[in-house]
């Protein structure tokens, strides 16, 4: 059986998500999901806040909303859904300033969880994340590496003496920016990996589909080297496009988070992205499964909200040729599109 790697969008698990916690147990933060985020073979994510108790809300620039999830309860629900690879090249890594950055990398590297897209140094931000996936009965292990990248909150990005994030520029045409990515990917070409995904936030909120700079930005990736684009940020779920038989997830939304939900473009609502790996590392099937926001927790999508869910998906798709059939709830995207 080909191993299957998910995917979410923004898992954030900060402010009302952590007041929840308090009282559930940790794993509840996934509702009915869990079984299904438990069966996986790995389990990719956003992390869209940090991991600690310390540090004080930036304000060295304008900032809005600041994410802190206190890792006692975090962590553990984590591990409990089975995440193998966090992203943190996002715009709420720094929030509490470097002391929550700093634990959020210690806590995540104490259990075990692979990390890229933030560290001490832009360095260390631009180093992949590497996940070795046993594969059941006869299969092969597959290994996969991550690297991230954000060009939001240029403020966050890291430097060759401060931590932060990888960030870069995508909608103009930045020469340093592409050789900066051309690195990260080749750090994670030399390890000789089956699968290269490449997770990016990137772009503002709230918008319904990728620019047209993002879509050769993608392209280009793929041209690369990089064998997934896992999208994310702008808080609703974007088109999918098959470039060279790479999916490209330009947004996977948003998938835990106590967030207000816009009724018309319903940032509640999106999919759990399950990858099937095919022989040498080629993607496969792509199933996507419809879930919602509820009470500071996921659940499985059914009746009209998976509807509206496949629906918006299959229109959004539907610029980029990409064709889906229905699978109980969900779609089904068959390998190559």
């Amino acid at each position: 059986m080909s191993p299957r790697i998910g995917f979410t969008g923004d898992v954030m698990l900060g402010r009302l998500v952590d007041d929840r916690q308090r009282s559930r147990p940790v794993d509840a933060v996934w509702g009915d999901v869990l079984d299904r985020l438990s069966a996986l073979d790995a389990l990719v994510i956003n992390l869209e806040c940090t991991l600690s108790t310390r540090g004080r809300p930036w304000t060295r620039t304008n900032r809005p909303f600041h994410f802190r999830a206190d890792p006692a309860r975090a962590v553990p629900a984590l591990e409990r859904a089975g995440v193998d690879a966090c992203a943190l090249a996002n715009n709420h890594v720094l929030d509490y300033e470097e002391p929550a950055l700093r634990d959020t990398l210690a806590n995540l590297d104490d259990a075990g969880i692979a990390r890229a897209g933030a560290g001490e140094t832009l360095e260390e931000a631009l180093d992949p994340a590497f996940v070795r996936i046993e594969g059941g009965g006869d299969s092969n292990p597959v290994d996969l590496a991550v690297v991230s990248f954000t060009d939001n909150t240029p403020e966050y990005a890291a430097d060759e003496d401060a931590p932060g994030t990888a960030r870069i520029e995508i909608d103009r045409d930045d020469a340093d920016a592409r050789e900066r990515v051309r690195e990260s990917v080749s750090r994670a070409r030399e390890r000789d990996p089956d699968l290269v995904v490449a997770s990016l936030h990137w772009g503002p909120n709230m918008v319904t589909e990728p620019p047209a700079a993002f879509r050769e930005f993608g392209r280009w990736l793929v041209d690369e080297g990089v064998d997934v684009i896992h999208g994310h940020s702008a808080h609703v779920f974007h088109g999918i496009e098959v470039y060279e038989g790479r999916p490209i997830l330009y947004d996977c939304g948003d998938f835990v988070d106590d967030y207000r939900v816009d009724p018309r473009l319903r940032n509640d609502r999106s999919f759990l992205f399950e990858l099937a790996v095919g022989v040498d590392g080629v993607p496969g099937e792509l199933r996507l499964h419809p879930v919602e926001i509820d009470d500071c927790r996921v659940r499985e999508a059914d009746g009209d909200v998976a509807e509206w869910c496949r629906d918006r998906m299959r229109g959004l798709s539907s610029e980029f040729g990409t064709e889906f059939e229905r699978d109980g709830e969900g779609l089904v995207l068959a390998s190559g599109g």
